[in-house]
């Protein structure tokens, strides 16, 4: 069960991610993102890898914020019994047929994350100081602080819509 205090948390960032101004600040540092790593070249190579956390041995970690950035700008929203399938696949509920339907809104970690060997050493250096500047956006407008694991995120966040 979730405390009320962590649901105050939730409904916090979920309407920050409806706030222009605020979420023009995430989309600044996520196009500094993009333009680090255009001049690296990483290579993907489309494996969706990537979301098959399990498989693959890692997590992502997101902040409050980030994760209803994304939930705010689906498509069709996230339903729990789609996050509950991903969880029990051991992967992202926005992988497809190895691809991102989340491509454009998805999170700072998916944004740094390669599974290129030379791209090790600059997306960590680049995940810290990008994950700084998210972290100031959260101390600027008031926003609890939280970084987590993406799906337990995402499910705090469905949990607050719901209850």
């Amino acid at each position: 069960m979730i405390d009320a205090a962590e649901l105050l948390h939730a409904r916090s960032w979920l309407a920050a991610a409806a706030n222009e101004f605020l979420c023009a600040e995430l989309e600044t540092v996520y196009d500094e993102v993009r333009r680090e790593t255009e001049r690296v070249k990483p290579v993907c190579s489309a494996s969706g890898r990537c979301c098959r956390f399990e498989e693959y041995g890692h997590r992502l970690y997101v902040t409050g914020l980030e994760a209803a950035y994304t939930l705010a700008r689906l498509p069709a929203p996230l339903t729990r019994e789609a996050l509950d399938a991903a969880r029990q696949a051991g992967g992202c509920p926005f992988q497809v047929e190895n691809l991102c339907i989340a491509h454009t809104i998805k999170p700072l970690g998916c944004r740094t994350y390669y599974c290129d060997e030379a791209a090790q050493e600059w997306q960590k250096d680049l995940t810290e100081r990008m994950l700084a500047k998210i972290r100031a956006i959260h101390d600027r407008h008031g926003l609890e602080y939280r970084y987590g694991e993406w799906r337990g995120m995402l499910g705090l966040l469905l949990e607050a819509t719901t209850s």
